[in-house]
């Protein structure tokens, strides 16, 4: 499953460390099947800057070039990539589950703002014992609900069952604020965030992430 000859794709991404639009972005694309390659727009860059500090969800990056078409927003870039290799099968096959893995992927997208900004992503921070906030729990406790409903539902190990879907795109980089900050989110969750984690184009970010050598600043806090 790959794009024919002479149309491979290009992704802009920011830092793999801490930009979780970017790793979306990515794990779409790789979920999809379309032969794409790398771009990394500097964290300096005005496109990148405003989302590593959380001002936003979404400037213009992620932002797939493809076929000379150019898609941001992760959301936009989910459903272009479904319509495109459909395939690949980045929505479940039943109506109703695709609207539930529509719904829960909008609500990653426009939801859970104190989460963000109190566990922003950092995949070389791990603090254990790191004190959770009640507004961030309350988002922890919303998130943690829609994976055991899924879960519960469609019998995992991913959400919508044996095969990953848009939605465990949109929600992989909490696994890894999880994890950074010593979230409990019990068994079945864990389980669920150990699926992830375990998932090859995601290794495949987190490896690469430990190569990359900026540094931000403002987004190494001391917690």
């Amino acid at each position: 499953m790959s794009d024919s000859p002479g149309q491979k794709a290009t992704l802009l991404i920011s830092s793999k460390n801490y930009s979780s639009w970017s790793l979306r972005g990515f794990l779409l694309a790789r979920l999809s099947g379309i032969e794409f390659s790398e771009e990394r727009v500097s964290p300096d860059d005005a496109r990148a800057k405003e989302e590593l500090l959380m001002r936003t969800s979404s400037i213009l990056v992620p932002c797939l070039l493809h076929e000379g078409v150019s898609v941001w927003d992760t959301l936009a870039i989910a459903e272009y990539l479904n319509e495109k290799f459909p395939e690949a099968q980045m929505l479940p096959t039943e109506k109703s589950a695709r609207a539930r893995c529509r719904s829960i992927s909008g609500e990653m997208h426009s939801g859970f703002a104190a989460l963000r900004s109190s566990l922003p992503m950092n995949l070389r921070f791990h603090k254990p014992g790191f004190t959770v906030w009640s507004s961030a729990q309350a988002d922890i406790d919303r998130i943690t609900s829609i994976w055991r409903e899924c879960i519960s539902t469609y019998k995992g190990p991913f959400l919508f069952g044996k095969k990953p879907t848009i939605a465990d795109a949109m929600y992989a980089p909490v696994v890894t604020r999880f994890s950074s900050y010593d979230v409990a989110v019990g068994p079945v969750c864990q389980d669920y965030c150990d699926t992830i984690m375990s998932w090859a184009p995601m290794k495949e970010w987190v490896e690469d992430s430990h190569d990359e050598p900026q540094e931000i600043i403002e987004l190494d806090l001391d917690f």
